[in-house]
């Protein structure tokens, strides 16, 4: 499934979802502190955090800030607070969900598969999985419910970038920047062509979008169909 890291300075939660995520197939790393934490995200880069709030040497918030100014990991906050302000806050900060205590491994095992199906799964060989959507950096290939795209590089590109941030709605003047590599922007009708091109290879137009939905006045964004 994933590689999870569990963050949770109470051992007995911590060992009791270690347990349970284990048993659903999930690989999970844990740390009791905060700092150690996020040594372990950014070097390991696990597919998920699952992070606490109440941590002892940082509040997990602030650490939640730290992680978000290194790492686009996907993050479930998991916490013992209700306050909805706070709730707020976290969601904020940079988290994908969160959990209030107490819950289940259960529950958290569904979060965890959402999220993921959400932000788009990295794969062990490093692929990127959105819905039926695979995209491999490595071997440049990339396939739609198993049928193989014919994509030129560019449009390799610009799928691989927006596969990688799937859920998270990505600017025209980014695209330009990071994946035709115009530091100060660029034709927007560029972007707008090869969006053109790449929703025609994946069976889908602006007009009924499955894939790629435009976002008006800010962007663009790659999400796994409903249903």
């Amino acid at each position: 499934m994933a590689q999870v890291l569990l963050i949770e300075d109470d051992p007995a939660i911590r060992g009791a979802l270690i347990r349970g995520l284990t048993e659903r197939g999930h690989a999970v790393e844990s740390s009791a502190a905060a700092l150690q934490g996020l040594e372990s995200a950014v070097k390991n880069r696990p597919d998920l955090v699952v992070l606490d709030l109440g941590l002892p040497d940082l509040d997990g918030t602030t650490m939640l800030r730290m992680l978000r100014g290194a790492s686009r990991v996907p993050v479930i906050v998991a916490t013992a607070r209700d306050d909805e302000t706070e709730i707020v806050s976290v969601l904020d900060a940079g988290a994908d969900d969160y959990l209030v205590k107490p819950f289940s491994a259960a529950q958290l095992d569904a979060r965890i598969r959402a999220v993921l199906r959400r932000t788009g799964e990295a794969v062990a060989d490093g692929a990127v999985v959105v819905g039926g959507l695979r995209v491999d950096p490595r071997s440049r290939e990339a396939s739609l419910d198993g049928v193989a795209l014919d994509l030129t590089p560019r449009e390799f590109a610009l799928l691989h970038y927006l596969a990688a941030r799937a859920g998270q709605v990505v600017s025209k003047r980014e695209l330009l920047t990071e994946v035709w590599q115009l530091p100060y922007g660029g034709a927007d009708k560029t972007v707008d062509v090869h969006l053109s091109w790449l929703r025609r290879k994946l069976g889908e137009t602006a007009q009924q979008p499955r894939y790629v939905h435009a976002v008006r006045g800010v962007g663009v964004r790659i999400s796994a169909p409903a249903g």
